[in-house]
């Protein structure tokens, strides 16, 4: 068996780690491959920074520290996974400690953390970082991408690169009849505090069919960030209880703004819908793009007139939301598995490090 240690960004209770780590490790396993993760922040700091938005320096400081220590492990394993980075905010020359080990390096990211930096407001932080995960790039013998934005960053300094977008277990995000039972169709949102605000520009749109009662609205995961003076009903994210969430959804949706840091989504929030048989509507930013089939699996919507013909399209025909959730759902089946992309993901690492030896 072949061990590897994963420098994850995160805890198990950020979506990010579960999706591209945790849920590959029976295909890794059934290639001979072993993997202890390791995140930089635990789930304890996302639980307080969920719950409160707050971030202790001292668990920063903490955690800052015990990733520096981990790095001197790295040569007991065959090889090194990193999540987007080491040590968020520090300059290249941190990433560069990646070098300590003499062991293959994979870096994975689903984000434009890259735009963090090269897009700050800060004109020091974009002089002094907006180039710094270049160093781990050029050390890293594979680079996992969630989608062609970022692998076209990455193939600037790595040159394996490959799309490795974010996947569900098809197994476990299944359709269900449960929400026929419902008074009006649900409306539905899933994500977290830091997304929320990307709902704002619906708020009174949905507000005013709420009041007209053509639906309800489902919010899961804004917590400490939600307005809860709208008539919403808000629900803080659990994992036992996430899937069912989204299958009690009648519709989907994902709006983002046409962003630098929007284009390099996976479009997670859309992936838990379609796999749950579930029409959805997006902007037509990055990947959503690529997921959404405009008239065939959902909508895409740019302005507040887009917006709302599409929902009330959706909301005044069952059938169309029936046929679209089905045809979401080969897509997801088709693209979009942890199924179809976990033994792809484990034949490279068995490749990249048979080429080690």
């Amino acid at each position: 068996m072949k061990r590897g240690i994963v420098f994850s960004k995160y805890g198990t209770l950020a979506a990010t780690t579960r999706q591209r780590f945790v849920q590959a490790v029976p295909y890794l396993n059934e290639a001979g491959i072993d993997i202890d993760i390791h995140p930089l922040f635990d789930n304890a700091y996302l639980e307080q920074m969920f719950s409160k938005g707050e971030r202790s320096k001292t668990a920063v400081c903490d955690a800052y520290l015990k990733r520096f220590l981990d790095l001197f492990r790295c040569n007991t394993y065959d090889f090194v996974w990193v999540h987007c980075e080491l040590f968020p905010y520090l300059p290249g020359a941190a990433e560069a400690l990646i070098g300590l080990t003499k062991k293959p390096v994979i870096f994975d990211y689903d984000d434009a953390i890259f735009h963090q930096y090269d897009q700050h407001t800060n004109g020091l932080v974009r002089t002094f970082l907006g180039r710094k995960l270049a160093p781990l790039l050029r050390r890293s013998d594979l680079a996992f991408c969630g989608n062609a934005y970022l692998q076209t960053y990455a193939a600037q300094y790595c040159k394996h690169s490959e799309i490795i977008p974010t996947t569900v277990d098809v197994n476990a995000y299944i359709p269900t009849a449960a929400k026929t039972a419902n008074t009006v169709p649900v409306l539905g949102w899933i994500g977290s505090p830091s997304t929320w605000k990307y709902m704002a520009p619906l708020s009174e749109t949905l507000r005013s069919l709420v009041a007209a009662k053509k639906l309800s609205v489902l919010i899961v995961g804004a917590n400490h960030a939600a307005d809860t003076h709208l008539p919403f009903e808000f629900r803080p994210w659990a994992e036992d209880r996430e899937i069912a969430d989204v299958q009690q959804m009648d519709i989907g949706i994902m709006p983002i703004p046409d962003e630098p840091w929007a284009r390099g989504k996976c479009g997670y929030k859309l992936i838990q819908y379609m796999a749950c048989g579930i029409p959805v509507i997006a902007s037509p930013v990055g990947v959503n793009t690529q997921i959404v089939q405009h008239g065939v699996n959902g909508f895409l919507a740019s302005n507040d007139t887009e917006w709302r013909d599409a929902i009330t399209q959706l909301l005044g025909d069952a059938e169309l939301r029936e046929r679209m959730g089905k045809a979401g759902r080969a897509t997801i089946e088709e693209r979009y598995s942890i199924q179809r992309h976990g033994p792809h993901m484990a034949k490279l690492i068995q490749e990249l490090l048979a080429n080690q030896l």
